[in-house]
């Protein structure tokens, strides 16, 4: 399909999807918690020093995301919420995944701690960070262990980077699990507490790896989790 066929044939469906996104609505943090915080988690991935401030994967896309997490756990946190769960990066130095994205977040290092703003809330100690070594949450990590000590948690607010990357692969693997195990559970992911990064065709060829495009595959891999039962909401106020 050429270039032109193939944007007059999708443009119909990205209008469609540049006004989904548009009019998402927030959600209620009282109505997610419904009276039980002791439900509720909220799992935030990747919110690492590597992702947000120094490193060669680092964007100014996700350190934005940084300040409406932090608010966000506060505000869990107030409401009762105990349960903060941080699937993070925190590669071996000869991690496979390096052949696929440049070298980052390796364990020991600045890149895989963190952000300090999570860090520093009063709360932090309830914090739970489970490293990984690739870009899914339960491949060779404790969250299949954390889930199975924590059965009454049905309420999971995910939120991180990458879009596209990981927060798709934790927020489907939590609604493929919930399906799988015939288990009643919500995935709630809030759109202003996720993002992914942006890298020019210009500056990709460049640099000889493949192009980004974040605003499209920020909307895209939003709209999949969507179909696939995820509910995402504009915020959670």
């Amino acid at each position: 399909m050429s270039v032109e066929n193939l944007a007059k044939s999708s443009a119909p469906f990205l209008t469609w999807l540049a006004r989904w996104k548009k009019d998402l609505k927030p959600v209620q943090l009282s109505d997610l918690v419904a009276g039980e915080p002791s439900r509720v988690a909220i799992m935030c991935t990747d919110l690492v020093v590597g992702f947000c401030y120094e490193g060669s994967l680092s964007s100014p896309r996700i350190a934005r995301i940084v300040r409406p997490n932090v608010e966000l756990f506060k505000k869990a946190h107030a409401a009762g919420v105990g349960h903060f769960v941080l699937p993070q990066d925190t590669h071996s130095p000869d991690a496979i995944e390096f052949d696929s994205f440049a070298p980052h977040c390796v364990a020991g290092t600045r890149e895989a701690e963190t952000v300090s703003e999570l860090l520093a809330l009063p709360f932090a100690k309830a914090i739970t960070v489970i490293p990984k070594d690739s870009i899914h949450p339960d491949l060779g990590t404790r969250l299949g262990d954390w889930l199975e000590a924590h059965p009454k948690v049905n309420v999971f607010i995910v939120t991180g980077d990458c879009t596209d990357i990981c927060v798709y692969q934790l927020a489907m693997h939590l609604r493929m699990r919930a399906n799988a195990l015939g288990l009643w559970q919500r995935v709630v992911l809030p759109v202003n507490c996720v993002d992914t990064y942006d890298l020019p065709v210009e500056r990709a060829e460049e640099l000889g790896i493949l192009p980004h495009d974040g605003n499209l595959l920020h909307a895209v891999f939003l709209y999949s989790m969507a179909l696939n039962g995820v509910e995402v909401v504009a915020e959670v106020v």
